[in-house]
């Protein structure tokens, strides 16, 4: 059987698949890096005007020069301020818009993924991938992305201007860029995982702070408080001494990097005086050199800081990457076979399964089941009931053998018709926090409202429905929390009787339900059954005795088969599970007196 492969990630393919998102609008993102070098152009400008002043129009007292370098300073602030509200406000649609549809084809690829995915994964961990690794990667295209390619081009103006000014007041910073670039990156590198280590010490301390809390009566009862109190104080070290480092290491960083300015800035104070007094250099030319200076560092530092942290962003976009490119273990066939009328006669040849890195569960089912015809599976746990279902459904396909749908392997069928076909009754059925009107349409979205009512009186949910606060508007919570379990069984035995499909699977529908609650699930049943083709997983063997035939697995094989009554005769593995399931009835019974108390057995 084929599994979910997941690619060999690194950054540098991540960051293609990221800036590939923003290939949509890579017109706004011209206009947004224009903009980011025009503002920037703008602030180069003010050095040279600086300089003119200086050089020329002090010394001539030149006052319409003065008013024509006033006159183009106020228009380049100007001009930055308009092409920085442009930029922003762009950045801000675009990035939002290149977020929303990574997410999009992040939820679209989810839904082709086996069912194994959703198995193997806690739902919490799809919710991260999908909302928070999406932050990440909207920092890329917000951030990190524009302001990179900005700032590499305004270094490479920046350098060609001071080269331009002086050639040797150039050269003598190269020695501090160079020990800035050695040093620099690794204290940078040294202070994200700091900031990492120190978010991690800080969740840990405040989910323990929870802990102590919430707790505090089983910590007062047991008398353990000296005990949790010093796991709290171990765990405030923790986040204490990473504080420390973090802000050891911010500090250092910083004191570096202003240190190595400074004596980059003090070496063009020497050089540039000498140059001043050779006649090499006017005084003008020097302080405008040394304010391209100092701009050029502050963003050479700035982009060094903005690659490290966008490898930080990468490294968790990463795991969104590795979803995205993960390969579903199911494939749709490139030209489905067509069914024009589906029967519902059901073929199971020789059919084993495995799942990944576990020892097999069905080791070779061969049955028929005809259209119409009800089949109960039955078993102890363990023998491969449920996946018999989950096979049919397509969750998976089977390590060997195969699976017909009037004569059809399933195989050649696309998703939606072999879908569209069944109706699938879980135990733990899952309703949407919207009405009960709109969780019963979900089985067909273009139903009509009277459609709606009729299924709901087959399923018997008619009448606890109208006696809700809003009837069919009621919001039924989340999950369903405002209705009991039968309810919320009748709503999905409504929901199949709308979708109306000709094969029905039933996983232990009524196993979670008291007495009461079932006998009424099982009569709205009888309505979903009639004239469908039928299989269903059963927990209490009494839900199934008018069943047309009963199939027992053991060991992931069929042991049995045939009527209730027939295998009761037989005296074999049914009998024995009819047997045990009639003791603990009467064991529970007898522990129930008249007045409802459930009595402890010891």
């Amino acid at each position: 059987m084929s599994t979910e492969s997941k690619p060999s990630t690194n950054s540098w393919a991540t960051y293609k698949w990221v800036v590939s998102h923003l290939r949509p609008y890579r017109g706004k993102m011209a206009v947004i890096i224009c903009c980011g070098l025009i503002a920037a152009a703008g602030e180069l400008l003010s050095p040279f005007l600086i300089q003119r002043l200086i050089d020329k129009v002090i010394p001539e007292q030149d006052k319409l020069g003065f008013y024509q370098i006033l006159g183009m300073l106020t228009a380049a602030f100007l001009v930055i301020l308009v092409c920085s509200l442009t930029r922003n406000i762009l950045q801000s649609k675009v990035s939002a818009s290149a977020a929303r549809d990574l997410q999009y084809n992040a939820l679209l690829h989810l839904r082709k993924l086996g069912f194994s995915y959703y198995e193997q994964r806690p739902v919490g961990e799809t919710l991260s991938l999908l909302n928070h690794k999406v932050q990440s990667a909207e920092l890329v295209f917000k951030r990190f992305f524009p302001e990179i390619v900005q700032l590499c081009l305004f270094l490479v103006a920046a350098a060609c201007l001071l080269l331009y000014q002086s050639a040797l007041l150039s050269l003598i910073i190269l020695p501090c860029f160079a020990t800035y670039y050695f040093f620099g990156p690794r204290l940078d590198r040294k202070f994200s995982r700091l900031s990492r280590k120190m978010a991690e010490d800080r969740t840990s301390f405040d989910k323990k702070v929870y802990e102590s809390v919430s707790g505090a009566r089983e910590f007062r009862a047991f008398g353990s408080e000296e005990w949790d109190i010093s796991r709290n104080r171990g765990l405030f070290k923790n986040v204490t001494r990473t504080t420390l480092s973090w802000v050891f290491i911010g500090h250092f960083r910083w004191s570096l990097r202003s240190f190595l300015f400074q004596i980059g800035t003090v070496s063009i104070f020497v050089l540039g005086y000498f140059l001043i007094q050779w006649g090499w250099m006017t005084v003008g030319q020097f302080i405008a050199f040394l304010l391209v200076y100092g701009i050029f560092m502050f963003r050479l530092s700035y982009l060094i800081s903005q690659f490290i942290e966008q490898n930080m962003m990468l490294q968790e976009v990463s795991l969104l990457y590795d979803l995205v490119h993960t390969v579903p273990m199911l494939e749709e066939p490139a030209q489905p076979a067509r069914l024009e009328r589906i029967k519902g006669a059901l073929s199971f040849d020789n059919v084993q399964f495995a799942y990944p890195d576990r020892p097999p569960v069905l080791k070779g089912i061969t049955m028929d089941i005809r259209a119409g015809e009800r089949v109960a599976i039955v078993g102890t746990s363990g023998n491969g009931k449920s996946t018999l279902l989950k096979l049919l459904d397509r969750f998976y396909d089977p390590t060997a053998g195969e699976i017909r749908l009037d004569g059809i392997p399933l195989q050649r069928l696309s998703f939606n018709d072999l879908r569209g076909s069944i109706g699938y009754v879980f135990q733990d059925t899952y309703l949407f926090g919207n009405t009960v009107r709109e969780n019963i349409r979900f089985g067909n979205p273009e139903a009509s409202d009277e459609e709606i009512e009729a299924a709901a009186k087959a399923a018997h949910a008619h009448t606890f429905i109208t006696e809700l606060s809003d009837g069919y508007d009621t919001m039924v919570g989340e999950r369903g929390m405002k209705l009991s379990g039968g309810q919320k069984q009748r709503i999905a035995i409504a929901r199949m009787m709308i979708k109306n499909p000709k094969i029905l699977l039933l996983d232990e529908a009524t196993s979670a339900l008291d007495n009461v609650s079932e006998n009424v699930v099982l009569d709205a049943l009888q309505q979903l059954l009639t004239g469908r083709t039928t299989i269903a997983v059963a927990h209490r063997l009494s839900t199934v005795k008018d069943y047309d035939r009963i199939v027992v697995l053991d060991g992931g094989v069929i042991a049995e088969q045939g009527s209730y009554d027939e295998l009761i005769e037989q005296r074999g593995l049914f009998y024995q599970l009819a047997a045990g399931e009639k003791r603990t009835d009467d064991t529970t019974q007898a522990a129930v007196p008249a007045g409802g108390e459930a009595i402890v057995l010891s």
